[in-house]
């Protein structure tokens, strides 16, 4: 019944068949996260260093109606480019599919897709989660319900420091969703490395990582891990000052009655024009790290016990 709204890539679909590691990417950093041709280049590379680091990238998008687990190079550079591609997360995909429309997939139906067809592992930016000022908005992503149920492990950079993080990281203690600590006691912040936060785990390595995750699966314990991979020194933002710079600008995005879906692109781009790209230089590092941290992930979890 799946196969009719899902198009798996045959080198995707060769890997999966052979039992070969292969990580799953979104779509929505290319079409809503980065401006192109920034967007397209930081796709294209890291599928490579997935690639490079053992396994086979699997970017997840929906095209015509048709949901795609691997893209091909024209795929992506339509992404880039397109206006008319739709954010889609757990709520929008049968909209999406059954009007035939173009969608970029965010962490959620990532999540959900990368489960139907049996990818483990999703390598990402940073996850969604509670928004500020959530105690009257009720602003929550929904990526974090589908951390509590989908059995998907998760690669980031942390929580994307727009949000509350804090609150963030109690809803996922709520949902008994581990948090990891890749080589870090705290929990990044996406733009920086630390965040004021504890993780409940730290972990060296991927192979120590992997046994941890196949033991939650084995014993039934339904649901993702979230595995906070901070973003490299070098590519560090001062804390102060990206602080400071999202203060503003959820401020003025509030004044605006900017809110739901559009929210984090509209904030990103601000960012973004604020630090005059510095932000942006910052994200794209930082997903890189991740490709290659995940990609080494589900290697491991194919080759350990």
């Amino acid at each position: 019944m799946l196969k009719e709204y899902i198009e798996i890539k045959d080198e995707v679909k060769k890997a999966l068949d052979e039992n070969k590691p292969v990580v799953s990417l979104e779509s929505t950093i290319i079409s809503h996260g980065m401006p192109y041709p920034q967007n397209v280049e930081t796709a294209r590379k890291v599928e490579k260093l997935v690639r490079e680091n053992g396994s086979i990238p699997a970017t997840i998008a929906i095209l015509d109606g048709k949901i795609k687990v691997g893209l091909n190079d024209d795929e992506l550079e339509y992404l880039g480019k397109a206006k008319d591609v739709v954010k889609t997360s757990r709520r929008d995909l049968p909209f999406i599919l059954s009007k035939k429309l173009n969608g970029a997939t965010t962490v959620a139906s990532t999540m959900i897709i990368s489960e139907m067809v049996g990818i483990k592992v999703f390598a990402t930016g940073g996850i969604g989660g509670v928004h500020r000022n959530a105690q009257e908005t009720f602003d929550i992503s929904a990526d974090l319900m589908e951390l509590a149920n989908t059995n998907v492990a998760v690669v980031c950079a942390g929580a994307k420091s727009i949000l509350d993080i804090g609150l963030t990281l109690e809803y996922l203690e709520t949902h008994g969703v581990p948090v990891v600590g890749f080589g870090t006691d705290e929990f990044p912040a996406f733009y920086t490395r630390k965040s004021g936060f504890g993780v409940d785990y730290k972990v060296e390595n991927t192979k120590e990582l992997a046994e941890a995750i196949n033991m939650k699966w084995k014993l039934n314990l339904n649901g993702g891990i979230v595995i906070g991979n901070p973003i490299p020194t070098e590519y560090e933002m001062d804390s102060d000052m990206i602080n400071n710079v999202i203060e503003n600008s959820v401020k003025e995005a509030e004044e605006n009655n900017i809110k739901g879906k559009e929210a984090t692109p509209y904030l990103l781009s601000k960012i973004k024009d604020v630090t005059k790209g510095k932000s942006l230089e910052a994200n794209i590092k930082l997903v890189y790290n991740n490709a290659i941290v995940g990609s080494k992930l589900a290697y491991d979890l194919l080759n350990s016990k």
